[in-house]
């Protein structure tokens, strides 16, 4: 099923090499569809050690940077008064357990097969699950708003914290930098965050050599130190983790929490499974991220064993003094390509939300001619940056915005899990076996929420907030959306009735025709555009050629060529063209009229013009709730982007006629 919603607004790329006030119209349209050609999210022609490396700086950035914080946060709780054997064990033990069971068992194993057509991703989970209910369902779409909302929440979490605790790490080769911390960590921050309008194709071709150097790094470290200490390993036995649950009551709780750090970054698992395929994240996760993350852990384990004053920076403890500057460096170089991870996949969010009408068009700029992925969203961006550098000038340490960090992640956890038993469940694809195997790790994952819930009044009400904001703001825009579509179509005029009525009107010379085509977009072609109607009332005039275009978001990532386009010619003078896109693509219109050209619709490209109706909403009287959610959807669209630089229009072939709509 599809949705009839314009969704994002993208402009035409930098250096398109066309002068908009002087167009040449089919040259612009054969630009257009060439820089489209590729196929969006296909990781087909590269050698699978190539995808491989190419998942680790994109897909493992943000869970390979949990070993800086996460045993020392997991540690604090216990460390008041000394730390036993057992207690570190138990740490360990949990740690471990966490890691093999919700990224390994649920996600690798599991949710990666759970695609939607090579897709993954907390939207994409929702659109499976709308599928197969095979109908609208308010709580599953609300599942997916908090779903993707909490992401938000995670986005400007994990910039801050990581790149935070890679410069807290500086102290110590430098301990005099120590006030310097936070201005560092501003000015790195802002440097990240002012690249990503040029686009990082050029540097995400390192992310790869640096994140395998990491690891690397990460497992020969911990190595070192299990080899000294090898009875850490005995950590591998849950014996340890279930007793230390079972002696440590008051703190488990608290420690539950901590733990969870462990796993932040596992979404990322699924949600770039487009990028690279399943395998390629499989054999990244068995061959080297899996071994590295669990070396790394036990290696600290040992270090604490041996040496009880490395809690206060186990990571670096573990690290000779000579090495100490260049492992500095190497990690801020880790934490900076996982912030990155986190920033584009909050892009690719946003234009997935846009497509499925859970936000309004915002502008979208594509950086590199090659890849469909590499976008860069103005807005989102640099409310991220403003988010980030709050926690670090709030929080001003990684140990403080620890309290802040995993509820969004737990959060979106939880949700993921939900709507895969929903989907499986609706596809009958649930058996029992299956469902108890889920039901455990369902259930340590809300142990992970609750823990994380108490950490709401010391800094996990950031996420909270976040969400919350962004929660309401898509459920009212897609509440408005749909409330407008409602007005419109109780005011709607049949097509087919207008069709006779026309028809006998230009016969009869009372309406006049005039050569060229007339494109007007349209969300439901069985009525007639209001752009039409209003072209036909005040200027008298109609196109030799008129066809109605309607753009359609799927419920799927990509369109497949046989359902990209539909033409239907009514007449000589009316025509249908319905051109879809999937919800993880661009809707570039200019592609979508090559492809019709080629299919037989006639249109002379330099006498075309474009007609869009454009509407502007005015909230109607009515209960306070419902007054305010439409105030805010009203607000929403008057600063949604410009639907001409949304279908990639020819500027000055456009024509809006604007009227009010009460609603």
């Amino acid at each position: 099923m599809a949705s009839s919603l314009p969704g994002t607004g993208a402009p035409s790329p930098a250096g398109a090499g066309y002068d908009e006030d002087e167009l040449d119209i089919a040259a612009y349209l054969d630009a257009e569809a060439d820089a489209e050609a590729e196929t969006p999210h296909s990781p087909q022609g590269q050698s699978l050690p190539a995808l491989a490396l190419g998942a680790l700086g994109v897909v493992y950035g943000d869970i390979g940077t949990s070993p800086i914080y996460a045993f020392r946060e997991a540690l604090r709780p216990v460390a008041e008064d000394g730390l036993e054997r057992a207690e570190v064990l138990g740490l360990l033990s949990l740690l471990i357990w966490a890691v093999l069971l919700v990224v390994t068992v649920k996600y690798v194993l599991f949710l990666l097969k759970q695609d939607n057509r090579g897709e993954g991703g907390i939207l994409a989970l929702y659109t499976l699950v709308r599928l197969a209910i095979g109908r609208r369902s308010i709580p599953v779409l609300l599942l997916g708003i908090a779903g993707s909302a909490l992401f938000f929440g995670d986005a400007i979490i994990t910039p801050a914290i990581s790149v935070l605790s890679a410069v807290e790490g500086g102290e110590l080769v430098a301990p005099h930098l120590a006030p310097w911390v936070v201005s560092v960590t501003v000015v790195i921050l802002l440097g990240l965050f002012w690249v990503q309008k040029g686009g990082t194709v050029r540097v995400s071709r390192f992310f790869g050599p640096i994140c395998l150097l990491w690891f690397l790094v990460l497992g020969l470290a911990g190595l070192v130190q299990i080899a000294q200490h090898p009875s850490v390993l005995s950590a591998f036995s849950p014996w340890h983790a279930l007793t230390f649950l079972a002696h440590h009551r008051a703190t488990a709780f608290i420690v539950m929490g901590a733990v969870f750090l462990a796993v932040t970054g596992a979404e990322a698992l699924y949600a770039d499974l487009g990028h690279f395929g399943r395998k390629p994240i499989v054999v990244a996760w068995f061959a080297l991220v899996m071994p590295a993350l669990l070396l790394n852990y036990l290696g600290q384990g040992a270090i604490v064993l041996r040496d009880p004053a490395s809690i206060e920076q186990p990571f670096f403890a573990m690290i000779p003094a000579g090495l100490l500057a260049p492992f500095v460096l190497l990690t801020t170089l880790a934490t900076i390509i996982a912030s990155q991870a986190v920033i584009s996949g909050a892009f690719s969010m946003t234009r997935a939300a846009m497509q499925l009408g859970l936000l309004p068009r915002m502008r979208i700029r594509h950086t590199s001619a090659d890849q469909s992925g590499q976008i860069y969203v103005p807005v989102i961006n640099w409310a991220l940056l403003a988010g980030v550098l709050w926690l670090v000038i709030d929080f001003r340490s990684s140990e403080a915005l620890a309290a802040a960090y995993g509820l969004a992640v737990t959060g979106t956890m939880v949700l993921t899990t939900i709507l895969v038993i929903l989907y499986l469940k609706a596809s009958g694809r649930l058996p029992w076996p299956l469902l108890l195997g889920l039901v455990p790790i369902g259930l340590f994952e809300l142990s992970f929420l609750a823990a994380n819930v108490v950490k709401i009044p010391a800094g996990g009400y950031v996420p909270v907030l976040v969400a919350t904001v962004l929660g309401l703001m898509m459920w009212c825009w897609w509440a408005g959306t749909q409330a407008m579509l409602l007005k419109n179509l109780r005011n709607a005029v049949s097509f087919e009735s207008f069709r006779g009525s026309i028809e006998r009107s230009a016969a009869k010379g009372t309406v006049e025709v005039v050569p060229g085509t007339a494109f007007f977009l349209t969300a439901d072609p069985s009525v007639v555009p209001s752009a039409l109607l209003h072209n036909i009332k005040h200027n008298r005039v109609l196109h030799d050629r008129t066809v109605l275009m309607t753009v359609e978001s799927l419920r799927m990532p990509v369109a497949l060529p046989e359902e990209r386009i539909e033409l239907e010619v009514i007449s000589d003078r009316f025509a249908r063209l319905t051109l879809r896109f999937g919800f993880m693509e661009d809707p570039n219109v200019a592609r979508g009229l090559m492809m019709a050209r080629a299919r037989g619709l006639k249109f002379d490209v330099m006498s075309t013009s474009f007609f869009l109706g454009r509407k502007r909403p005015v909230p109607a009287p009515g209960f306070i709730l419902d007054r305010m959610q439409r105030n805010v959807f009203a607000l929403l669209y008057r600063f949604s982007a410009d639907p001409t630089d949304y279908f990639r229009l020819p500027r000055n072939r456009v024509i809006e006629l604007g009227e009010r709509v009460t609603f």
